[in-house]
């Protein structure tokens, strides 16, 4: 087992670690907060969609109907995950059901303001 020297190790921990703001854990979808109360704002549920084809996962504001009857989207929960603001979305169904990758992992995202959408590559 390696240990490195204390210098090294004081180095890395005083380097801030950027995370990114939609990110995979544990087969939930975490949003930061600032991106959670553009999409969301104050809603306590999730209108979500995933298209296979495209490997790309829509979610907009439990109180969308528009995109509800557009997109044919299901409504789940959008859990308060800290004090901060964090939201997240448990995405067990959809990551088994279409056989994707489970991994934690940090996701690429677009907001489309316009629209209120928060698209999701999975």
């Amino acid at each position: 087992m390696f240990i490195p020297p204390k210098k090294y190790i004081d180095e890395l921990q005083a380097q801030p670690q950027a995370a990114s703001q939609v990110r995979l854990r544990a087969a939930h979808l975490l949003i930061d907060r600032e991106t959670a109360a553009v999409v969301f704002g104050e809603a306590g549920n999730a209108y979500l969609v995933y298209y296979p084809d495209r490997h790309t996962l829509l979610l907009a504001a439990g109180d969308d109907e528009m995109f509800k009857d557009l997109h044919k989207a299901k409504k789940h929960l959008l859990k308060s995950r800290s004090a901060a603001g964090d939201r997240s979305v448990a995405l067990h169904e959809i990551l088994i059901d279409h056989q994707i990758d489970d991994r934690d992992r940090d996701l690429v995202y677009e907001f489309q303001a316009g629209l209120g959408i928060l698209r999701v590559q999975l």
